[in-house]
Formats: structure tokens, C-alpha cells, sequence
């Protein structure tokens, strides 16, 4: 019996790689030890079949951008916690396949409001992260919120004018209902606490917050707690 060995030598050894190329081939997810995708070099093998796939590419993995649907009141440290291989959505599990790879390096991008839910943006693509931070001013992002309450008169039409509260300028937004106790607000680079106090400034008090878009990108059907990857589609 041969003492267990790790699968990127395994694999120089089946295919005559370099060991820079075995790790490529693995991490890239072209590896399969009797029949499952494993995509860590140091994965240790013995009597397994180990096959590569006939279309792999020894090229590093794209970089990904994950989209939480994050419950509400969730720090981003606890967020990113919630995702891994098992918490894709179900309706996402198409397409890219999930990487051990994924889940490294990524980085938070346009913070929720404070004890909001919805869209939260983790990326490895320096990029996108430059787009969402620099941009930040100039990208539209959208929210469901929950109220109660009664409205001022003319409410909607203060809010997308501008409107002062306790002695505070707020900004104009895009507001509209939604339904008899939901309003949509759009908004650039809204700061903390902005939404309620917007809703404060008309006689409303919020009940929930979530966020459903940024830019062109919205969460789609994603159940909380789950998340998709960003398409090559889509753009914020």
C-alpha cells in the first residue's frame, strides 16, 4: 500500500504538468478524485482515480464578485461568514461552479444602512471594488422600507424636492409606494441614518429596511441568508 500523496503531485505525475500548472488545474476546479471536483493542491491521494478534465485551462481563476441577500442587523465580518458552497442560492446553482478559491480574499463594498437587510456586495475584482468606492457618489441605490404611520400631505412630493428635519437638510430622492405600507427610495450614496430620518421628516416610522439594487445590479430572488455570483452581465 503507498502512503497517500498530495493531488497536485499526483497529477504532475499522471499528465507530466509543472507543479505551478497542477495547482492551476486544481484550484480552477478541471480535477476530479473519483468523480468529485476537489480543488485543493495539498488534497491528499492514494488508490483514488484521478482525472483532469479534457477542456482544463492552466490559467489563475477570474476573480468573483459574491451578492449576499444579508439578514438584517448583521455586522459584515458575520455576514461573510454566511457564505460558502452550501448557502448558493438554489435557482443559482448553474453556470460558475463554486470554488474553495471564491471564498478567499474577498472584500465588503457599500455598507447597508444600520439594521437594514438586502444586497450586500463581497468582491476579489480590484476593479469592481474601485467602481463601487470611487463611483460611490454617483451610483443609485435602491430600497424597500417598511412604515408606519400616517404620511404628511404632499409627503411624496416633499421628498423628491428636499425637505429639512430638526434643523438638517435632507436630500431630494426618488420615493414612491409600493404598497399601503412600503415605500421605494432611490438615492446616491445615501449616509447612515438618512432613510429614517427622511421618513421622520413626513410622519412616518420605519419598520424595516431593505436594500434590492445598486446601480444596474439588483438581488433578485436570493432568500436571505443566500447569495449568486455577479455576472459578466451585469454591471454596477
Amino acid at each position: 500500500m503507498t502512503d497517500p500523496i498530495r493531488l497536485s503531485k499526483r497529477l504532475i505525475e499522471l499528465v507530466g504538468c509543472s507543479r505551478r500548472e497542477a495547482e492551476l488545474f486544481i484550484e480552477g476546479g478541471w480535477v476530479t478524485v473519483d468523480g468529485e471536483v476537489i480543488d485543493e493542491p495539498q488534497f491528499k491521494v492514494e488508490g483514488q482515480k484521478v482525472e483532469l478534465d479534457k477542456d482544463a485551462n492552466a490559467t489563475a481563476p477570474e476573480p468573483v464578485t459574491i451578492l449576499l441577500n444579508a439578514p438584517a442587523g448583521i455586522d459584515v465580518e458575520s455576514a461573510m461568514q454566511l457564505i460558502s458552497a452550501e448557502t448558493l442560492s438554489e435557482e443559482h446553482r448553474y453556470g460558475k461552479r463554486p470554488l474553495r478559491g471564491h471564498f478567499l480574499r474577498l472584500t465588503a463594498s457599500a455598507d447597508l444602512q444600520a439594521n437594514a437587510s438586502g444586497l450586500l456586495v463581497f468582491t476579489q475584482d480590484w476593479k469592481i471594488l474601485r467602481k463601487l468606492t470611487a463611483d460611490s457618489a454617483k451610483i443609485e441605490q435602491e430600497y424597500v422600507v417598511e412604515v408606519e404611520g400616517d404620511m404628511v400631505a404632499h409627503g411624496l412630493n416633499r421628498l423628491t424636492h428636499g425637505l429639512s428635519y430638526k434643523g438638517k437638510e435632507l436630500p431630494a430622492v426618488k420615493a414612491s409606494w409600493q404598497n399601503e405600507n412600503r415605500l421605494r427610495f432611490a438615492m446616491k450614496n445615501p449616509q447612515p441614518g438618512i432613510i429614517a430620518q427622511l421618513c421622520q421628516a413626513v410622519g412616518l416610522k420605519v419598520i424595516s429596511v431593505r436594500r434590492i439594487r445598486i446601480g444596474g445590479v439588483s438581488i433578485g430572488k436570493v432568500p436571505v441568508g443566500q447569495w449568486r455570483y455577479l455576472s459578466g452581465k451585469e454591471k454596477f
